[in-house]
């Protein structure tokens, strides 16, 4: 954690709520859920998780998909009141997610999310070269750049996202690349609008580099989904301070 707000709420060993909390966690094979989510930061007003990938935020359908980190984190928490929920990563992402532990910390900062306040900076690996019948330069021979491709749901091929300047919803995506490795690169994604699957999307259209992992969008297999919420800054609830939180990628 960086930025103005010092103080460390967890005490010796336990959070701000005095429950005993798991503050490293060992390699997660992928598919496997460790039996703690890690705690990154916590106060009275809001906890900072590092989601693995393979766990869902929210609940899903049926009692089967009953786990997931909001219920984790109701669980570490359970003074806790309100909705909790302020935003979610696709099960297959791993990283950083806030959750409000009241119902006015949680309202303000899913306004935050709303008002584009928040800011949050993803690192995924892609594949290394562009797909057959490709046209047009590779744009990832510069080292950084802006997508502006609106997005919209498909409507026969759920939950696949499509783009679509006509229909779509703005989507905006800024990049750059990290390091140009043997046969993938390295690529931190900003993105400054928030649509399901935008970064996948981004990815495999915008760029004609599909994240290795997804192959919804024309990825290779890989072990997991190789996209990873790196950082997240937002104002803290009731001072108004900006902090920022960090999660080294797992790949």
């Amino acid at each position: 954690m960086s930025g103005s707000a010092s103080h460390s709420p967890f005490g010796s060993g336990a959070d701000a709520n005095g429950q005993s909390v798991e503050r490293s966690a060992a390699p997660i094979t992928p598919g496997e859920l460790p039996d703690r989510i890690r705690v990154i930061a916590a106060t009275d007003r809001y906890a900072v998780i590092d989601k693995p990938s393979g766990m869902l935020s929210v609940p899903g359908k049926g009692p089967e998909k009953a786990d997931c980190a909001a219920a984790r984190v109701a669980a570490l928490f359970p003074l806790a009141t309100g909705p909790l929920v302020v935003h979610r990563l696709d099960m297959e992402t791993s990283g950083l997610l806030v959750f409000g532990l009241d119902e006015q910390a949680q309202k303000d900062l899913s306004s935050q999310f709303e008002r584009r306040v928040v800011e949050k900076s993803y690192t995924a690996l892609v594949v290394g070269g562009l797909p057959p019948g490709w046209v047009g330069p590779d744009p990832l021979d510069r080292d950084q750049g802006e997508l502006l491709l609106p997005m919209r749901g498909d409507l026969v091929r759920r939950p696949l996202q499509v783009i679509d300047p006509v229909n779509g919803r703005d989507a905006v995506t800024r990049w750059r690349i990290l390091a140009r490795e043997v046969d993938r690169l390295r690529i931190r994604f900003d993105p400054l609008t928030g649509r399901t699957h935008q970064l996948r999307v981004h990815a495999a259209s915008g760029l004609g580099h599909p994240i290795l992992g997804d192959e919804l969008y024309g990825g290779p297999e890989a072990p997991r989904l190789m996209l990873h919420a790196a950082s997240l800054s937002f104002l803290e609830p009731g001072t108004g301070r900006r902090v920022e939180f960090v999660s080294t990628p797992p790949f």
